[in-house]
Parts: structure tokens; C-alpha cells; sequence
């Protein structure tokens, strides 16, 4: 029923999962966070205007979308497949015409996540399990880079936590995991269905 109204509310389409599989072991099918989920874990985390979040596998851009109307904090999808995001690109005018105005800050990128270079104000990055931990381990480098390169506070959000994902940020990295938000009624059938906040002080 959520997937129904949030999408109607913001004037997109991003139900549904993807068909098939990628011929690629390390890119994973995209499927769009839960809006109970995203809901929950909005309320126990703070998103603030001056933050810039990156999305990892952005799809059809649910989360992109969700932030931009409700918090207006710019934010960027990552999606190389050029199906899904040519569906973002759509998504965004349908959206913008709805909304009758348009924040430069939304922007989607045809890529390869461990290509997309990390642009200096970019702070918060999420992932939704969207590929392989070797791909993971190459855009954690990136993000490390550009701290040491423009020294800033960056946090990542892991929905659907990889056991690969945390065991390598905890055993090769600085960053430290300061929440955990899990999903209610879900969560007590699947302990995957929570996310997990790491965070890097500089």
C-alpha cells in the first residue's frame, strides 16, 4: 500500500524489481528500498539540508526522490544500467512537473559506482547491497581519497547489510558504526532488514 501512495504522491514509478540478471557477478539486481523501511529509518536519522547524500544503484531513484521532497538535501543516484537510468531521468521530469520547481541538486550519473568520481561536499553514501564486496572495497577507497584530499566528517548507510561489507569496514577501515536502525515487524523474521550507519571523523 506505501509503494502505491509514496509513489503516487511523488508523481513516479519505481515498483517492481528487475528482470534477469546482470552477466556480471559483481553488480547485483536492483530492487528499491522499502518505503516502510525508508520511513523508519528517517525518523531515527538525521538528514540535514547541507548534507549531500550519494545513492549506490540508485534504479528508478525511490530514494532520491524521497529525500529530495521531504528533506530538500541534494542527492545524487549511481546507476549503470542505462534502462534504469533512462526510468530515473524520466522519473525526475514527472516528478519536477508535479512539484513545479526543480532543485538543482538532484542529479543521476550512467556509471560504474567505482568510477564515479566523489565530488569534495559529498558525505553520506548509501548502499542497498547493489554489488559485490570488491566493488565495495574500490568506492570505499574513492570516499577515502576524497576525505584525505577535502578533509570532512562522511557516513555510510548500509540497508540490507552485506556480512562482506561489515566485516571488511570493521576489520580495514577508520569507520566506526554509531547506529542501527531496524526495520519493525520485519526485522523480528529478518535480521537483514535493518540499516547500519558507519560513520568517519576526520
Amino acid at each position: 500500500m506505501k509503494e502505491y501512495y509514496y509513489d503516487k504522491l511523488l508523481n513516479i514509478k519505481t515498483r517492481g524489481e528487475q528482470q534477469g540478471f546482470y552477466k556480471s557477478l559483481h553488480y547485483h539486481r536492483y530492487e528499491p528500498t522499502p518505503y516502510s523501511a525508508l520511513e523508519e529509518l528517517f525518523k531515527n536519522y538525521e538528514l540535514k539540508k547541507s548534507d549531500r547524500v550519494v545513492d549506490f544503484g540508485c534504479g528508478r531513484g525511490r530514494l532520491n526522490f524521497y529525500i529530495d521532497y521531504f528533506f530538500h538535501t541534494p542527492v545524487t543516484g549511481i546507476e549503470m544500467d542505462e534502462t534504469w537510468f533512462e526510468a530515473a531521468v524520466v522519473n525526475r521530469t514527472n516528478y519536477w512537473r508535479k512539484a513545479k520547481q526543480r532543485r538543482e541538486g538532484m542529479v543521476f550519473h550512467c556509471c560504474l559506482a567505482e568510477e564515479y568520481p566523489i565530488a569534495p561536499l559529498d558525505n553520506v553514501f548509501y548502499f542497498f547491497n547493489p554489488f559485490s564486496v570488491q566493488v565495495f572495497r574500490k568506492v570505499i577507497n574513492r570516499i577515502l581519497r576524497s576525505v584525505e584530499e577535502f578533509p570532512r566528517d562522511v557516513e555510510l548507510i548500509l540497508y540490507y547489510p552485506s556480512e562482506e561489507y561489515v566485516y571488511f569496514l570493521e576489520q580495514d577501515t577508520a569507520f566506526e558504526l554509531v547506529q542501527e536502525v531496524r526495520v519493525p515487524f520485519v526485522y523480528e523474521h529478518n535480521q537483514n532488514e535493518r540499516f547500519l550507519i558507519y560513520r568517519l571523523e576526520y
